[in-house]
């Protein structure tokens, strides 16, 4: 690409190093990648870390004796960072979804989940968009928003990170939170067809009268993070003239990546974020 553009590797990039991982990261960087999109939990002592699941993921997760997790294992938010730093997420399992998903993925045994911290000081010239990682619909898997978000607020203030990240969620709640408490941060709307379908709980007791554009425009903005199979060219022009930014997940095909390029979209979030950077501009 030629012109401005903000393609995110998604999850560091997942498709190629192992998901949310420090050696993910380092790797994709390496590779021209210079903005991520990242995840956070919360683990029963108190730390931010970067992981997708409220629980460990069997598809990614070996236990300190290098067995594969036959099922769903604990919740982060129920184990120490000592305890969750035990599993190993550095591969993943042959036969499983993830592993058909991603058949390139380069493992890195030996990687555990990270701190936000340890992420944001490893790679200081990078940006991110950190996912805070609620559900109002199942409350008990995560930390509540408040105590969520503002954990990550802490971590962002004391990496001195706040000019280089944006924060989003699926649920409103935490966005809500941060403008009041730092307005100086950028934020992100995520949305899907069901978070938008049961918008009364995403949102909040929010339910749209108009256009998901015009929703996230009411809530300022900036940027607006849709599902790319629910975009369409009118509402990218919508969001536009509304003066949102269009991000878009998970892209991860070129013909994708081109069609809404040519539609005007201001940045990809991609687990092929190698891709997006080769095509031409």
């Amino acid at each position: 690409m030629t012109r401005p553009f903000d393609i995110q590797g998604h999850r560091g990039a997942r498709a190629l190093f192992p998901e949310n991982t420090l050696a993910g990261f380092q790797a994709a960087y390496a590779l021209g990648v210079t903005t991520f999109e990242l995840d956070v939990g919360l683990t029963a002592d108190g730390l931010v870390v970067v992981a997708h699941d409220p629980a460990l993921n069997p598809d990614i997760t070996r236990d300190a004796s290098g067995a594969w997790l036959r099922d769903e294992g604990p919740a982060i938010r129920s184990l120490s960072y000592a305890d969750l730093s035990s599993y190993d997420v550095g591969r993943v399992r042959p036969g499983s979804r993830t592993s058909l998903l991603f058949p390139d993925q380069k493992p890195h045994d030996g990687d555990r989940i990270p701190t936000l911290a340890a992420v944001l000081a490893a790679l200081p010239n990078a940006r991110f968009t950190i996912e805070v990682k609620t559900d109002p619909t199942r409350p008990e898997r995560t930390a509540s928003a408040n105590i969520l978000t503002d954990a990550t607020l802490a971590v962002i203030a004391a990496t001195g990170a706040a000019g280089r990240v944006i924060v989003e969620s699926f649920d409103w709640r935490v966005q809500r939170h941060v403008r009041q408490v730092r307005p100086d941060i950028t934020l992100a709307w995520l949305t899907s067809a069901e978070t938008v379908r049961n918008a009364a709980v995403w949102w909040n007791g929010t339910v749209p009268a108009g256009t998901v554009p015009e929703a996230v425009a009411a809530e300022g903005g900036p940027i607006w993070a849709p599902d790319h199979t629910e975009l369409t060219e009118t509402l990218v022009k919508e969001a536009h003239a509304l003066g949102l930014l269009v991000l878009p997940w998970t892209v991860n095909r070129p013909a994708d990546m081109r069609r809404l390029i040519d539609w005007g979209v201001d940045g990809l979030i991609s687990d092929r974020p190698d891709l997006a950077l080769s095509l031409p501009g």
